[in-house]
């Protein structure tokens, strides 16, 4: 079936000038609803788990739910149950949620794989760290822990002191297949972990055909984070915001940050000072660019070994964005800036010193960027390698759930800050980034014209900080000393985050804890497109494909 967005929105299921008619989408999910739920920004609709593909066909087909962003899996006492948050690319303001209750004895679910794409990693994660089994799903096996794990971490029942003790015989052997069988065209290569294309602790098992790629599976989760399961350990008010950091680690943790900060806000109703999203979103602006200068200057490494002037460069572009984050927060990396209801402190002092940093990093910036252009994308070199290779056109991205600079490299128009708005992104002048090629020149040219976009951002936002009264510069609301959302109340938000939608599902029992903690990574959905990309493709291509994706392991697995 299509996942084309129906052209005529006067067709299309539930869409009402106000918003949407959710009573009209339970009129088109019939007999397949078994119940509502309210979640704090979606309604939901509790569905049979022998049902799924129904509901979530009618969803997609007949009322524009293009966009499965997450999915979430949780066991209470008396069951399992599997959430998927459904959004549209046209406008993710629209967003609904389909909830699949299973028995705790028989957890079994229709799979939505054959609906959304991206369900297929999703849904392993799911079997993986909760339990839970869908029906006609391609390949159900575990995708963050080896297949030689015993239970599963997210459950009720799972005892993390017991010992994991695994016979030398069980372990896989990851070099088994790693030869060329008799009358066989391909031959099996493993591309990492611990490879310098790969980013990190990343397996990639390679089948080859001559020297094109034939086959690509991403062997994820080497790191083991736990994000989520000591998340659920921590208090609202001060207890999670330190973890967000560590996510993606290397550049954008004030954009993690926001995501929490986001969702647990809008869970306990708590409101940011006019003030406070200014700086909130000048600081995120930052941590944008320093990502995406990271990115490039890997990107160049991968692509043409070029270990010295453009990875160079962009490392010394992104330590003056470091400085200037350092001064306002303190940290380098883990920022730790962010609290629920504003930020830790104001602008550093001499404020005019501060300001005038900026301005200078500013001022220089187009001149820096001309010399990237030089370097890197008027290289013929580079483009031999990058133009029309890495093709992802813009139904497959969605299919996968891809956001960020990826989808729209592949003309997918779509931006958490200006369709989703929150901070002061909608009062300020600047324009989302597109492209229609989908290649891997085009997501490089798509992350540069974005660092030129927050340049502009940040320069709004330093004129509104520097004539903002002095006695209106409230950079926190009243805020409880402990907060405790009410018992069963559950919610997603997500933010853009330099890779993409960043989002976050929240279910409170009533205490100052989360009773579960879902973490939506867009790293996780953009590797998953890479097959799409590099099936055909020649080896260097797969290489320069994965470093187009911006992966950071760490937001992977979470």
């Amino acid at each position: 079936m299509s996942l084309e967005r129906p052209r005529d929105r006067s067709q299309t299921v539930g869409v009402t000038d106000d918003g949407l008619d959710y009573d009209a989408l339970a009129d088109l999910l019939g007999d397949t609803v078994v119940s509502r739920e309210t979640h704090r920004n979606a309604e939901a609709f509790v569905v049979r788990p022998d049902e799924v593909q129904d509901a979530l066909f009618a969803l997609r087909d007949e009322a524009g739910f293009d966009h499965c962003s997450n999915v979430t899996a949780q066991e209470y006492e008396d069951r399992f149950e599997s959430i998927y948050h459904l959004k549209k690319y046209e406008d993710p303001t629209q967003e609904v949620s389909v909830v699949v209750p299973t028995s705790r004895e028989n957890p079994v679910s229709q799979s939505a794989e054959p609906v959304y794409r991206t369900a297929d990693w999703h849904e392993r994660e799911a079997y993986d760290l909760v339990g839970i089994e869908y029906d006609d799903h391609p390949d159900l096996r575990r995708i963050l822990l080896p297949e030689t794990w015993q239970g599963h971490p997210m459950g009720l029942d799972y005892n993390q002191d017991k010992p994991q003790v695994v016979t030398l015989e069980s372990h896989a052997n990851p070099i088994a297949d790693d030869h060329k069988e008799d009358g066989s065209d391909t031959m099996f290569l493993n591309i990492g972990p611990h490879h310098p294309a790969t980013h990190g602790v990343l397996h990639v098992e390679t089948v080859l055909s001559g020297e094109q790629v034939a086959h690509v599976d991403p062997d994820i989760g080497y790191l083991h984070r736990c994000e989520e399961q000591m998340a659920q350990n921590g208090k609202y008010r001060h207890e999670i915001m330190p973890y967000p950091d560590r996510w993606d680690y290397v550049s954008a943790g004030i954009l993690n940050e926001w995501a929490y900060a986001r969702t647990a806000e809008d869970l306990a109703g708590l409101d940011v000072p006019e003030y406070a999203q200014v700086i909130r979103t000048m600081s995120a602006e930052f941590c944008r660019i320093a990502a995406h200068m990271l990115a490039l200057g890997t990107f160049a490494l991968d692509v043409y070994g070029e270990f010295t002037a453009t990875f160079m460069y962009t490392f010394r572009d992104r330590e003056v964005v470091e400085d200037i984050l350092e001064d306002l927060t303190g940290q380098r990396l883990m920022f730790n800036y962010m609290r629920l209801g504003g930020v830790a402190w104001d602008l550093p002092e001499p404020r005019e010193d501060f300001f005038e940093k900026i301005r200078d990093f500013l001022d220089g910036l187009p001149e820096k960027l001309d010399e990237y252009h030089d370097l890197i994308t008027s290289n013929e070199i580079f483009q031999l390698r990058c133009v029309d290779t890495g093709v992802l056109d813009a139904e497959t991205a969605k299919q996968y759930g891809a956001t960020g600079p990826v989808a729209r490299a592949s003309g997918v128009d779509y931006d958490l800050r200006r369709d989703d708005p929150y901070g002061y992104y909608d009062e300020l002048d600047w324009d989302v980034i597109t492209a229609e090629e989908g290649d891997n020149y085009a997501r490089v040219l798509c992350r540069m014209q974005e660092v030129e976009q927050s340049a502009r951002i940040i320069e709004q936002c330093v004129d509104l900080l520097e004539d903002w009264p002095e006695d209106d510069r409230e950079i926190q609301s009243n805020v409880p000393r402990t907060l405790r959302p009410d018992e069963d109340a559950e919610i997603y938000r997500a933010v853009e985050g330099a890779k993409g939608e960043l989002g976050i599902y929240i279910r409170s029992d009533g205490t100052d804890k989360p009773a579960r903690f879902k973490i939506r990574s867009p790293c996780f959905s953009n590797l998953q497109t890479l097959p799409e990309m590099a099936e055909g493709e020649y080896i260097p291509d797969l290489i320069a494909s994965l470093a187009s994706l911006d992966i950071v392991l760490g937001e992977v697995d979470r």
